[in-house]
Parts: C-alpha cells; sequence; structure tokens
C-alpha cells in the first residue's frame, strides 16, 4: 500500500514528466551534467535507500528545462553568458530600471 501525498510542496512528485523527458529539453552540456548528476543521486539513493535527494534534483532540473522550453534562444543566450562571465568577459546589460519600463512593470 502507497502513502498517501503530503499536502506540503516539499513531499509532492516532480510531476508527469520523467527524467527522459527532463533530459530531452535540455540543450548542450547540460545534458552531460544531468546525466552525471542523475546518476550521482541514484547512486546515493540506492545506498541511503532515501529518493529525497533524487526528488529535489529532479524538480531543479525540471525548472530548468521549463525555462529551455520557454525560450530555447533566450536560454541558449543565458548560458553563453554566464560562460563568458565565469571566463572573466563582460556582457551587455541594462539598468534596472529600463528593463523595467522596457518590460511594462
Amino acid at each position: 500500500m502507497m502513502p498517501s501525498p503530503s499536502a506540503s510542496d516539499h513531499d509532492q512528485p516532480v510531476s508527469a514528466s520523467t527524467p527522459r523527458d527532463i533530459r530531452a529539453a535540455l540543450v548542450g552540456e547540460e545534458v552531460a551534467h544531468f546525466d552525471r548528476e542523475y546518476r550521482r543521486a541514484m547512486a546515493d539513493a540506492a545506498e541511503s535507500l532515501d529518493l529525497s535527494g533524487v526528488v529535489s534534483m529532479l524538480k531543479r532540473w525540471q525548472r530548468i528545462a521549463w525555462s529551455t522550453q520557454d525560450d530555447p534562444d533566450a536560454h541558449r543566450h543565458m548560458l553563453a553568458c554566464a560562460d563568458k562571465l565565469n571566463a572573466g568577459g563582460d556582457v551587455t546589460a541594462e539598468p534596472w530600471r529600463q528593463t523595467k519600463a522596457r518590460l511594462g512593470l
């Protein structure tokens, strides 16, 4: 008999998405990062008999997959900017006030 789901968001299932669905939505190096982290989380779960780390990892990657699916080009641009910043480069930015005005906020 399976326990009834908790009302807490922390205990809710990831969703109907499977690890395969999440992985398929990722781009570039994210796929390899997901694969490594998924294997590590599953190995840890096998040792500890605790799936909470796997669920947490899948929820985090699901948000990344949603971001990618929402606007793949913007997501790729964000990744390129992050790589450039991590390498010590500069990226074009605009003041928050200008961004809010552009977005109508």
